[in-house]
């Protein structure tokens, strides 16, 4: 399987600005044409220092059909700087309203310290995680960090004997399973030690 790389995930957020919009507005006017959506396929969690990336990656995983929340986007009210308990909760809430949390991992992820709790929290309330590595090189592999590493990765990949590419969950290099198998049963496909 391939990751996502970063050169691709650019260049579709960049189709999507043109060349004279930048990707927080444009991602910023996509939500406006949505707000009454009350569920969703993906919370994306991610660093903010990543918009670029993020409208490319929610560009891609939209391109495959998924609905895709994006907190700072969906709810601008909050504020990353000053965590309230107020503003734990309408995250809390929102998660709820998903299918699943993909981790956008980028070299800005460990900086990041919302990510982790929107990890751990959506872990213990649903356990439909996955990570979605975004790589310098297309064939890299994706072991995880830390922690990171018990949870599957995602990449895109047509499956055996088709040129049509789908969205993959990956136990390591040993299991893969199509999104729509895994997102059915996501905790049974965790890597174990």
């Amino acid at each position: 399987m391939a990751t996502f790389t970063e050169s691709r995930i650019r260049q579709r957020a960049q189709q999507k600005t043109g060349t004279l919009r930048k990707a927080a507005t444009v991602l910023r006017e996509e939500v406006a044409a949505t707000k009454t959506k009350t569920s969703f396929d993906i919370f994306l969690s991610h660093s903010t220092s990543d918009a670029e990336i993020i409208l490319g990656v929610k560009a891609v995983l939209e391109d495959y059909g998924k609905t895709v929340y994006v907190d700072w986007l969906e709810d601008p009210q909050l504020d990353r700087r000053n965590v309230t308990a107020a503003s734990a909760e309408v995250i809390r809430a929102r998660m709820r309203q998903c299918k699943s949390l993909v981790y956008v991992h980028t070299a800005n992820s460990g900086g990041s310290k919302w990510m982790p709790w929107e990890l751990g929290y959506f872990d213990g309330f649903n356990g439909a995680v996955a990570i979605l590595p975004v790589t310098r090189n297309r064939e890299a592999t994706f072991e995880g960090q830390e922690y990171l590493g018990i949870y599957p990765y995602m990449d895109e990949a047509p499956s055996t004997g088709s040129t049509v590419e789908e969205i993959w969950v990956n136990k390591g290099s040993t299991a893969s399973r199509r999104w729509g198998t895994w997102i059915s049963d996501p905790r049974t496909f965790r890597k174990t030690a």
